[in-house]
């Protein structure tokens, strides 16, 4: 991958808090939660109450797309390679901490690492050369891809704003 390709994947992947992976065997690209280290992006799945991408981790590259974090167009898709992040490696050891602050919504972080390591698989996505579309090339397959239902929900309520005027609008 060219240097400026190469820079607006990892500027893309930094700003943006989704990227979207075309799994194996799935009929539209899936949006996963990742964080982006030292050149790749992180991505965690498996477990109780935690991302499903099925097919992820068994697979050797999958497509990646970024979205532009502004309007949410497509800035760029490429391959990227997969590669499993074992528990107690040094890799895990720097990686998963860093996942786990970046975990919004969990039913509860204590012990989070602990049953990562036991029910979850962490996906390194490192990118190849193999850029599928660039800026400004468009091939009309990433049009209005819609999120997949997912059992993934948040910890609790909603916080509510206790005598607060509301907004104008509201009333």
């Amino acid at each position: 991958m060219s240097y400026p390709r190469r820079a607006l994947v990892e500027e893309a992947a930094k700003k943006s808090g989704l990227l979207w992976l075309t799994l194996p065997g799935l009929p539209q690209p899936r949006a996963a939660w990742h964080l982006w280290h030292d050149g790749a992006a992180y991505v965690l799945t498996g477990g109780e109450g935690e991302q499903p991408l099925p097919g992820l981790p068994e697979a050797e590259s999958v497509p990646v797309t970024l979205r532009g974090k502004d309007k949410g167009g497509r800035l760029i898709s490429f391959v990227a390679a997969c590669e499993q992040v074992r528990p107690g490696t040094e890799l895990w050891d720097t990686v998963v901490p860093l996942l786990a602050k970046e975990r919004l919504n969990a039913a509860t972080h204590e012990g989070q690492i602990e049953r990562w390591a036991e029910e979850s698989y962490v996906i390194r996505l490192t990118p190849t050369d193999e850029v599928i579309e660039g800026p400004g090339e468009y091939s009309g397959d990433y049009a209005a891809v819609r999120p997949v239902p997912t059992p993934a929900t948040t910890a609790g309520t909603p916080p509510r704003l206790l005598g607060g005027k509301g907004r104008r609008a509201d009333r």
